[in-house]
C-alpha cells in the first residue's frame, strides 16, 4: 500500500466525514485546495444540496488580482462569507476535508468567522 501525502489526507478526510454533515439550519463549510485553486461550498448534506459556493476562478475573486497565498484565501474566505450570509446562513460545520488546519485553510476559516459566521 502507498503512503503518500495524498492517501494521508483521504483517511483524514474520511475519518472527519464519518463525524460531520451538514443540515438546512446548520450547512457544511467544504474547503478544498488544488495546485492552482480554492474552492468554498456551503452545502446541506440532507437535501444534497449547494447553497452558495466561491472560488478563485469567480470573476469577484479575479477582480482581486490576488496570488494563490494566505492573503488571498483571507479575501476568498470574506467573499465566500458574503455569499452565504446573503443565502442566509449563520452558522456552519467547517469541513477542511482533511488538509491540516494551518496556512491557507486557516486562513479561510478566520475570514469566515470574522465576517460574522459562527461555527
Amino acid at each position: 500500500m502507498i503512503r503518500n501525502s495524498k492517501f494521508r489526507r483521504q483517511v483524514r478526510h474520511l475519518r472527519l466525514r464519518k463525524k460531520l454533515a451538514g443540515v438546512a439550519a446548520c450547512p457544511r463549510c467544504c474547503v478544498s485546495l488544488t495546485a492552482n485553486n480554492m474552492y468554498v461550498q456551503f452545502i446541506d448534506d440532507d437535501n444534497g444540496v449547494t447553497l452558495a459556493s466561491s472560488s478563485t476562478l469567480a470573476p469577484e475573486f479575479k477582480a482581486l488580482n490576488l496570488k494563490r497565498n494566505v492573503a488571498a484565501a483571507a479575501a476568498l474566505g470574506k467573499l465566500a462569507a458574503e455569499k452565504a450570509q446573503a443565502a442566509g446562513i449563520s452558522a456552519v460545520v467547517f469541513d477542511r476535508s482533511g488538509f491540516k488546519y494551518h496556512g491557507r485553510i486557516k486562513a479561510i476559516a478566520d475570514a469566515i468567522r470574522a465576517a460574522g459566521i459562527k461555527f
